[in-house]
């Protein structure tokens, strides 16, 4: 726990970025869902990283308002899943997003959620038709969300445990 709870204080949401490119291991899928039976054919869930400079400046208008700084990032890891394989799509790939983000702070980068189920590009289409007209991609992959990674331009502060909602929390 000693290494865990400070990884989870400092990481945060980075939305400005350098333009560096970053390595590619660094971007390598490092995730899939823990403790999971062997992925069926076809698997469950897809991960598309995006490094090219002019995909990742059309994926920036994926989301009304939400995207842009996949314009200055280094990479995208774009989180997809096979509904009719799996009944738990939504959390399998909400777990590969959080291991990714704490993935991706561990080695120094920084990253953002951008939520792609249930929203609308700049253009009017849903963020997952325009993901997957721009990338190509199967028809059936359902998109949960998009991770943006780079070379934070800025870090903010860290959190604090002082600062966190107990409220939330109930104890019995």
């Amino acid at each position: 726990m000693d290494a865990f709870l400070p990884l989870l204080l400092t990481r945060r949401s980075v939305r400005r970025y350098t333009g560096e490119p970053i390595p590619p291991e660094a971007c390598r899928p490092c995730s899939p869902p823990g403790c999971s039976p062997p992925q069926p054919e076809p698997p469950a869930l897809g991960l598309v990283v995006v490094q090219d400079r002019a995909t990742l400046e059309a994926l920036s208008h994926c989301r009304q308002g939400s995207a842009k700084m996949l314009a200055g990032a280094g990479a995208a890891i774009l989180v997809f899943a096979r509904p009719s394989v799996s009944d738990v799509w939504t959390e399998d790939c909400a777990i590969v997003m959080s291991n990714l983000h704490l993935a991706a702070h561990s080695l120094g980068l920084g990253s953002c959620w951008i939520q792609g189920r249930l929203r609308q590009a700049e253009d009017g289409r849903s963020t997952e038709a325009f993901c997957k007209h721009l990338l190509a991609l199967p028809e059936d992959w359902a998109l949960e969300a998009i991770l943006s990674l780079g070379i934070p331009a800025e870090t903010p502060p860290p959190h604090t445990l002082e600062e966190a909602d107990w409220g939330k929390v109930t104890f019995l």
